[in-house]
């Protein structure tokens, strides 16, 4: 057991034998995988403050009387710049490095949204104060920050629908396919734990796709399997996937 999967275990300890919820901090694609594969005396489930997040609190315990995830210690900053006019066009990489060089570890914050030039941050409860205060300036820009619970619907990650023809629905085959890569590119993908399944680490590039499988490629993106639609007069399958 890895000394994060121990820290998990703990976690799902103290909330079994004292009657209560307990969270984690975000967990990346790495540490998700590991939680899936340990097994713990309470059910986890994850929210990482909208559908599909791709990094995620974790909730130790019983949620059977939860009507949302409002519960959650997440909440949602929008970071936008004070005069739109004259702002650098920022990305991810600037508001994510803007936030890091305040000394903020990167375990409280989520995903990081760009909308219109503005960024909208996941973050734990605990240290929104800190970020609405301090966060003044991402690259040479000056921003003002505020909470909301208004995300524009456009704003979240919309799925692209496409048909991929393929010659099986291997998980190395279908990679290669939307990603436009050779089977020898994909192959090192595999073998450095950067493909995930339905948030577990995947190692063999044989191993076959479902129905809804969520398959994440870290550096590339990802998709959701949607399965054989028809065959082609050649006999190769043609499958949907909806591409993030």
């Amino acid at each position: 057991m890895t000394e994060k999967q121990k820290r998990f275990e703990e976690l799902a300890i103290r909330s079994n034998e004292r009657g209560y919820t307990v969270y984690s901090d975000f967990l990346g694609l790495s540490e998700i995988s590991e939680l899936c594969a340990v097994r713990l005396p309470v059910k986890a489930t994850l929210w990482g403050g909208y559908e599909d997040a791709e990094r995620c609190v974790a909730c130790f315990g019983d949620r059977e009387y939860f009507t949302d995830n409002t519960d959650y210690p997440i909440k949602c900053i929008l970071i936008k710049p004070v005069n739109q006019k004259f702002a650098d066009a920022l990305s991810h990489r600037d508001f994510l490095g803007s936030l890091m060089g305040l000394g903020i570890r990167r375990d409280v914050l989520g995903d990081i949204i760009i909308n219109e030039n503005c960024g909208y941050l996941f973050c734990l409860e605990n240290i929104t104060d800190y970020i609405l205060e301090n966060l003044t300036q991402v690259r040479h820009t000056t921003v003002k920050c505020e909470l909301t619970d208004n995300i524009p619907t456009n704003a979240l990650p919309q799925p692209e629908n496409r048909e991929i023809i393929v010659s099986s629905e291997r998980l190395d085959v279908i990679v290669s396919a939307i990603y436009k890569m050779s089977r020898s590119q994909v192959l090192p993908l595999f073998n450095t734990e950067k493909v995930f399944v339905n948030g577990v680490v995947k190692l063999s590039p044989s191993a076959t796709a479902n129905v809804n499988d969520k398959i994440s490629v870290r550096g590339f993106g990802r998709f959701i399997y949607k399965g054989v639609l028809r065959h082609t007069k050649k006999d190769r399958l043609v499958v949907g996937v909806e591409v993030f």
